[in-house]
C-alpha cells in the first residue's frame, strides 16, 4: 500500500513538473526592466524621432508662420491636436473653459506622465528668418519665445512614447497637455485649477533657449492686471476745466509706482505699458488703461506689492477726480524645482548632446550675434550641455509651469534653439526659430523628454522619490490657491 501511494505521489509530481514547464514555454515573453533594455529603448527613441525630422520641422514652421497670440491659437492648436489624433491619441479639446486648450491621452493606468506643449506667439515681433531685422509685411506677431518649437517637440516626444507603449506592452498613460497663452495669459493655471493634473504622477516640459541645460534655477511668481480709469471728456483747449483726464490718472499712477521702486525688495520687478491713452490730443480722455506685471521670487511678496500698486491706482483716481478699477489678467506661482527629476533629466540630456552647426549655420550665428550689441559666447557653445548647477539667484522671468510644479513633480530643460547669446522676446529669437538652428534644438528637446519619460515609466522608485520630495518641499500645510483667484480665462487679454 505504501509503495502504491509513493508511486502515485511521484506520478503527481511528474505531472506538475510537466505542466509547469509547459506554462513557461507557452507564456508570452516579458521584457525585464534591465539597464540593457533601458538603453535599447532610449536608442530606439532617438532614432525614431530623428527619422521624423522633416515631419516635425514642417509642423513647427507652420506654427511659426501662423504666429497666433495667446488664446487665439486656433490653427496652431488644431494642427497639434490632429498630429496626435492621427497617431491614436484621444483628444479632449476646449478644456478648462479655453477653446484652444486640449488634453491628448494614450494608454491606461499608472504611471501617468504629462508633457506640456505651448504654442502662443508674442505681439510686435514680426520677423523673417534672416540675420537682419526684417518684419514680415502684414504680420504683427512672432515666435520670440519659440513656442512653435515647444509645442512641436512635446508632441514628438508624446508620439514616440505612445509607440514604445504599444511595442513593449508597457503599463501607463502618456498625456500631452496643449497649454495656450503662456505669455501673460496663465493658461496652465486654469488647467491646474480645473483638476486636469490631479491624477498625474510627473510632468515634463522644456523651453527654447540659447544653450542646453536642465532647468535648475526657478522662476518668479507673477501677478498682472489691467488698471482702468474713467474720467470726463471735454475740449482740451476751449473748456479743459470741464474735463477730468483718465490719462492724467494713468500717468499719476505710473509716477507713484516708479517712486515706490526705491522702497520695495531689490529682487522684485514691476513693469507696465499704457494700452489706451486716449484718441486725440484735443479731447480730454475719458478712458485710459495701463497693464501692469508684478514679480518676485516669493508669491506672498507679490501679493503685498500688488496691493501697494493698487493703492497707487486709488490715489491717482482720487487726485485726478476720476474713477478706477482693475481686472486681474494673470497670476503664476514661482517654479518649484525637483532635484530627483532634474538629475534624471540631466543624464538624458547628456546622452542626447547639444546642437551641431553646419558652416552655413555658424555664419548665420555670427551675423545674428553682430546685431545683439554685447559680447556673446562662441557659436560652438550650442553643441555643449551645461552641468547641473543651481544658480545663486532665480532668473527674472515667470511661467505658468510654476503652478503645475506645486501640484505635480515637474522637470524641464532648455535647448539651444537660438544662437548663443540671443535674448528671448527679440527679433533675433524669432529669426533663429524659423531656421534649421531652431529645428535642431527642438529635436534635442524632444529626445531628452522622451528619454526622461522612459525612466519614469520603467522606474516606480524614481516617481515615488520625486513625489516625496514634492511633499517635503511644499510642507504639510500647503494648500493651492491660484494667484488669479476665481476669474474665468482672460480670453481677450491681447485685445
Amino acid at each position: 500500500m505504501e509503495n502504491q501511494l509513493e508511486n502515485m505521489f511521484n506520478v503527481f509530481k511528474l505531472v506538475l513538473s510537466i505542466l509547469f514547464c509547459l506554462c513557461i514555454l507557452t507564456a508570452p515573453a516579458q521584457k525585464k526592466n534591465t539597464g540593457t533594455n533601458l538603453l535599447t529603448w532610449k536608442e530606439q527613441a532617438q532614432k525614431d524621432i530623428s527619422s521624423q525630422y522633416d515631419t516635425y520641422k514642417a509642423i513647427a514652421l507652420k506654427i511659426w508662420d501662423y504666429a497666433e497670440l495667446g488664446y487665439k491659437e486656433q490653427k496652431s492648436s488644431a494642427l497639434l491636436q490632429q498630429s496626435l489624433k492621427d497617431k491614436g491619441f484621444v483628444i479632449e479639446a476646449g478644456v478648462a473653459g479655453i477653446p484652444t486648450a486640449f488634453v491628448a491621452t494614450y494608454g491606461s493606468g499608472h504611471p501617468v506622465i504629462g508633457i506640456l506643449a505651448e504654442y502662443d506667439a508674442l505681439p510686435g515681433l514680426s520677423q523673417e528668418a534672416i540675420p537682419e531685422k526684417a518684419p514680415i509685411a502684414g504680420r504683427n506677431a512672432g515666435h520670440g519665445c519659440g513656442h512653435h518649437l515647444f509645442g512641436t517637440a512635446s508632441v514628438a516626444a508624446g508620439i514616440e512614447l505612445k509607440q514604445l507603449i504599444d511595442q513593449n506592452k508597457w503599463k501607463g498613460t502618456i498625456r500631452v497637455y496643449g497649454t495656450p497663452a503662456e505669455e501673460g495669459g496663465s493658461g496652465k493655471v486654469y488647467m491646474v485649477r480645473a483638476g486636469l493634473f490631479n491624477d498625474v504622477d510627473a510632468v515634463i516640459h522644456w523651453h527654447p533657449g540659447d544653450k542646453n541645460n536642465t532647468t535648475y534655477d526657478g522662476a518668479l511668481a507673477n501677478k498682472s492686471a489691467k488698471f482702468r480709469f474713467y474720467g470726463t471728456s471735454a475740449h482740451a483747449s476751449a473748456s479743459p476745466e470741464k474735463g477730468r483726464s483718465a490719462l492724467d490718472a494713468v500717468e499719476a499712477m505710473d509716477n507713484m509706482v516708479n517712486m515706490m521702486r526705491e522702497h520695495m525688495p531689490s529682487d522684485a520687478r514691476i513693469h507696465y505699458v499704457i494700452t489706451n491713452g486716449g484718441k486725440a490730443p484735443n479731447v480730454v480722455p475719458d478712458f485710459a488703461e495701463v497693464y501692469y506685471y508684478v514679480r518676485h521670487p516669493d508669491r506672498e511678496v507679490v501679493k503685498q506689492l500688488f496691493e501697494r500698486v493698487n493703492k497707487a491706482a486709488q490715489g491717482a483716481a482720487l487726485g485726478t477726480e476720476t474713477r478706477s478699477d482693475y481686472e486681474i489678467i494673470g497670476g503664476t506661482y514661482d517654479l518649484l524645482l525637483n532635484n530627483i527629476l532634474a538629475n534624471a533629466m540631466q543624464r538624458n540630456l547628456q546622452m542626447v548632446g547639444g546642437v551641431q552647426y553646419t558652416l552655413a549655420e555658424t555664419e548665420f550665428a555670427r551675423k545674428i550675434q553682430s546685431t545683439i550689441g554685447y559680447a556673446c559666447p562662441t557659436a560652438e557653445k550650442a553643441a555643449e550641455v551645461s552641468p547641473l548647477v543651481k544658480a545663486p539667484n532665480p532668473p527674472m522671468g515667470s511661467t505658468d509651469v510654476g503652478d503645475v510644479s506645486w501640484n505635480v513633480p515637474t522637470v524641464g530643460l532648455y535647448t539651444a534653439t537660438w544662437v548663443p547669446g540671443t535674448p528671448a522676446h527679440s527679433w533675433q529669437a524669432v529669426a533663429c526659430g524659423g531656421t534649421e538652428i531652431g529645428i535642431k534644438g527642438m529635436m534635442v528637446a524632444a529626445k531628452a523628454m522622451a528619454l526622461t519619460a522612459i525612466d519614469l515609466f520603467q522606474d516606480a522608485g524614481l516617481v515615488q522619490k520625486a513625489k516625496e520630495e514634492l511633499q517635503e518641499a511644499r510642507g504639510k500645510e500647503f494648500k493651492y490657491v491660484p494667484l488669479l483667484g476665481d476669474r474665468q480665462p482672460a480670453l481677450n487679454y491681447r485685445d
